[in-house]
C-alpha cells in the first residue's frame, strides 16, 4: 500500500509540475501578439511617419526642428499642440510601435495605441492651430506642411490597427480566464465528490473492523 501512494505521489507531483509548466507558457502566450498582415501595414505608417518628420511641417520648419525648438519653428510661430503632436507622434507612433513590432508584447501595444490615440487628438489640433490666429490676433506665417498631414494620417493608421490587435488579444485573454475559471471549478467539484467517496468508504468499512475482535474471542 505504502508503494502505491508513494508511486500515486510521485505520479501527481509530475502532473503537477507539468501543469505549472502549462500555465507558465499559456501565460506567456497570452501577453504576446499576432498582428499577422496587419505588422506590415503598421511597419509601412511608421515609415511614413519617420518620413513626415524631415518634411515640411509648416512653413520652412520641419518635424526635427518642431521636435527640437529649433529657430526656424520660433520663426514659424509654432504652438504648443504642434510640439505634442510630433512628441506623441516620435515616442508612441515610432518608438512603442517599432518595439511592440519587435517584441509582440501586449502591454507595449497597448501603450504604443493609447499614445498614438492621445497623439491623433493633438494632430488635429495642430492642424487647426496652423488655420486659425493666436490669441494675441496675429495669424501664423503659413499653412499646414505635407510633414504634418502625413504624419497625422499615418498616426491614424498606427492607431486604428493597433486597435484591432489589442482588442483581438483582449478577447482571447478573457477566453483564457474563463476557461482557467471554469477548470478550477471543475477540479474542486471532482476533489469534493473523492473527499466523499472516501468518506463513504471508511464508514463502510467500519463495522468489519468492529466485528473482527469478537470473531477472534469465539475461536
Amino acid at each position: 500500500m505504502w508503494v502505491m501512494s508513494d508511486a500515486r505521489s510521485t505520479d501527481g507531483d509530475g502532473f503537477s509540475a507539468f501543469e505549472g509548466d502549462l500555465r507558465k507558457a499559456e501565460r506567456k502566450v497570452a501577453g504576446e501578439i499576432d498582428p499577422g498582415g496587419r505588422a506590415v501595414v503598421v511597419a509601412v505608417a511608421v515609415l511614413a511617419a519617420i518620413l513626415a518628420m524631415i518634411l515640411p511641417h509648416t512653413g520652412s520648419a520641419n518635424g526635427i526642428d518642431v521636435l527640437t525648438f529649433a529657430a526656424d519653428s520660433t520663426a514659424e510661430r509654432v504652438t504648443i499642440t504642434s510640439r505634442v503632436f510630433i512628441y506623441l507622434l516620435v515616442i508612441f507612433g515610432i518608438g512603442f510601435s517599432m518595439l511592440a513590432l519587435v517584441t509582440r508584447r501586449w502591454v507595449i501595444a497597448w501603450v504604443a495605441l493609447c499614445g498614438s490615440a492621445v497623439g491623433c487628438v493633438a494632430g488635429m489640433l495642430a492642424w487647426w492651430s496652423r488655420n486659425t490666429p493666436g490669441v494675441d490676433g496675429i495669424a501664423p506665417p503659413h499653412g499646414v506642411g505635407v510633414g504634418l498631414v502625413l504624419g497625422w494620417f499615418a498616426l491614424l493608421v498606427i492607431t486604428f490597427h493597433w486597435a484591432r490587435v489589442v482588442w483581438a488579444r483582449t478577447n482571447y485573454q478573457l477566453a483564457l480566464e474563463e476557461g482557467r475559471r471554469r477548470e478550477a471549478t471543475e477540479a474542486e467539484d471532482r476533489a469534493r465528490a473523492l473527499q466523499r467517496r472516501a468518506s463513504q468508504a471508511r464508514v463502510t468499512d467500519a463495522p468489519a473492523d468492529d466485528a473482527e475482535p469478537t470473531d477472534r474471542l469465539g475461536d
